[in-house]
């Protein structure tokens, strides 16, 4: 059967003043990237120069653009590309906790038998309200993604991007791990806790496979600031849509000290 693979990395912003102090952000407080969130965007860039990507995506809030933007700008492949911002992928609103301290509600949480990021203050979004926006976000990237990318060809045929790449990097950490030789990428910067709930549905609902040694919990962790992780689909197409087939996770959390990028998984 004729597929398509595709790589798809998932960042998170780099680090605000709210980060720095502890205080949640959400959706109503749109902060800007601190002089640490810059250089941590900066030292993502660099690792990311030689990264091949197709597409890139970005929440419409402030700390996620300037976070691709400064990616984009060290990369030789985002040149010619346009920088999608999508509300699909902006954060989880945390209703009237935004502002306030991130262990003022982990005691909120920990208090209704709940756990962070997964708990819904007073006004806030709900876990499945925020799962139905990856639904949505996925949803419409493979539409896009395969419309763009799909050749035809005679049945049975595969596109030159269909063969799976290796699960094994030739050297451990490498920017292009999983994606090497993929021409179709898309690098998408969002926020830690809507990172949270899509891995989770990756994994849960998707069947996406973990990497080797790597088990769910650290999966499902809050990802740090400008923290990379990176899966792989593949797509077929049926009466005229484009279809998951298959998904598996390559890396997760890896991220960088001192402009170095180590992996986590």
């Amino acid at each position: 059967m004729k597929t398509l693979t595709f790589g798809l990395s998932l960042i998170r912003h780099g680090e605000t003043q709210h980060n720095k102090d502890g205080l949640l952000q959400g959706q109503a407080i749109d902060s800007p990237l601190s002089e640490t969130g810059l250089q941590q965007a900066e030292a993502a860039g660099c690792y990311l120069k030689d990264v091949e990507f197709s597409n890139v995506f970005s929440s419409n809030m402030l700390r996620a653009q300037q976070t691709a933007e400064t990616i984009m700008k060290h990369n030789h492949s985002c040149s010619a590309l346009q920088l999608v911002c999508d509300p699909l992928l902006k954060e989880k609103s945390f209703g009237i906790a935004e502002g306030r301290p991130v262990q003022d509600v982990r005691e909120m949480a920990e208090a209704a038998g709940q756990s962070f990021p997964g708990f819904t203050p007073p006004k806030g979004e709900t876990q499945e309200q925020v799962k139905e926006r990856v639904k949505g976000f996925l949803e419409k990237t493979l539409q896009q993604i395969g419309a763009q990318h799909w050749r035809d060809g005679g049945e049975g045929e595969t596109t030159s991007s269909s063969s799976a790449p290796s699960a094994a990097s030739p050297a451990e950490g490498r920017a292009d791990e999983g994606v090497r030789g993929v021409p179709v990428h898309a690098l998408v910067v969002t926020h830690g806790a809507y990172m949270c709930a899509a891995v989770r549905f990756f994994v849960e609902e998707l069947g996406c496979s973990s990497p080797p040694g790597s088990d769910r919990e650290h999966m499902f962790a809050l990802s740090p600031n400008a923290g990379l992780s990176r899966f792989v689909l593949t797509v077929r197409r049926e009466e005229g849509r484009f279809r998951l087939s298959a998904m598996r996770c390559v890396f997760v959390h890896r991220m960088g000290r001192g402009g170095a990028f180590k992996s986590w998984s």
